[in-house]
């Protein structure tokens, strides 16, 4: 990836997508952003940020070849982010997670392939390993689609991967393991309890706080995806994007209760608690094969990473975007 060249980046308008346009743009990157069409000409989280010269904003759905077709011209590098992820919804509308996750990053491999791009860096997730069956998780780890979601990302993967073999499209797969930082939905985790505490709420109501994530902020994983875009070794290949460390839901409350210096207390609600079988109990990344072909490294610790979170969050124009007593699925 050279500074000369044109970037797609689907789900540009959601939360990580927002964060790697925007670093990118500082960069010095022209780029493509591609946000879901709506009525409301809404670009997401690209509102918030500023206008630039470099930064040509398209509505459209992945999940319409023609239009893949379309926005992948005269591209170089496309970052493919677009996709559903909310775990529980998938248990509640698995079609839509084929037809976006599945159908979408067909019509941009194959796109892609059309218009001759130089790098494409399709975005996966750990949700793909399932509970560890060894930690640290590395890439070889055997895949488990515990969730709709996963089996879709799983099958994405797979799919994309094919392209590669198959028609020598140049394509890395990242999987980042759970990023977080400001502009996270509210379905996840770190934001549910943030918000639910600034709300003064006496309560936090989780699910089950047993399971330990490798929580990784969000420019650390957005430096990781334009790492691999700039190694050509990375072509064909599949990396883990993550901090090597682990913490439990249950710890990660209580640390965001210190910074935030709330009185609040847990409350297990069990309409968060996912079915049986689908809960992923561990996830602890190894990175090392990231870490051997590119010069990334993690910047921001844990702790760091939260109090920049929290904030963010604190601000009453981001805070009132986000409704603390709604469970968002």
């Amino acid at each position: 990836m050279n500074m000369t060249d044109k970037i797609l980046v689907t789900g540009a308008d959601g939360f990580i997508g927002s964060h790697l346009t925007e670093m990118l743009l500082s960069e010095g990157y022209s780029v493509r952003a591609l946000t879901q069409y709506n009525s409301f000409n809404n670009w997401g989280w690209l509102e918030d940020l500023p206008a630039n010269k470099n930064l040509e904003i398209v509505q459209g759905d992945i999940r319409d070849r023609t239009q893949c077709q379309f926005i992948t011209r005269d591209i170089d590098t496309v970052f493919h982010l677009a996709s559903l992820i909310a775990i529980p919804y998938s248990y509640s509308a698995p079609q839509s997670y084929v037809d976006v996750n599945v159908t979408g990053t067909l019509n941009i491999c194959e796109a892609s392939m059309n218009n001759k791009v130089s790098k494409v860096i399709h975005t996966s997730t750990s949700e793909v390993y399932g509970t560890a069956l060894y930690v640290p998780i590395d890439e070889n780890h055997p895949l488990q689609p515990q969730s709709p979601y996963s089996a879709s990302k799983i099958a994405a993967d797979a799919l994309a991967k094919s392209f590669f073999n198959s028609f020598e499209l140049p394509l890395t797969i990242a999987r980042p393991f759970n990023t977080y930082g400001p502009r996270q939905s509210a379905r996840a985790v770190i934001p549910s309890i943030i918000i639910q505490m600034l709300a003064e709420k006496k309560e936090i109501e989780l699910g089950d706080i047993s399971p330990t994530r490798d929580f990784n902020y969000v420019e650390d994983t957005c430096r990781g995806l334009i790492s691999l875009a700039k190694s050509e070794s990375a072509i064909g290949e599949t990396f883990n994007l993550g901090s090597n460390s682990e913490i439990s839901i249950e710890r990660t409350f209580y640390l965001i209760k210190d910074i935030i210096g709330s009185d609040s207390e847990l409350k297990i609600d069990p309409n968060r608690i996912r079915p049986k079988g689908s809960e992923v109990h561990r996830l602890v990344c190894d990175n090392s094969k990231l870490i051997g072909i590119t010069d990334h490294s993690i910047n921001f610790s844990f702790q760091s990473g939260l109090e920049l979170t929290i904030d963010w969050f604190k601000e009453k124009t981001n805070l009132k975007k986000y409704k603390s007593n709604i469970y968002n699925v």
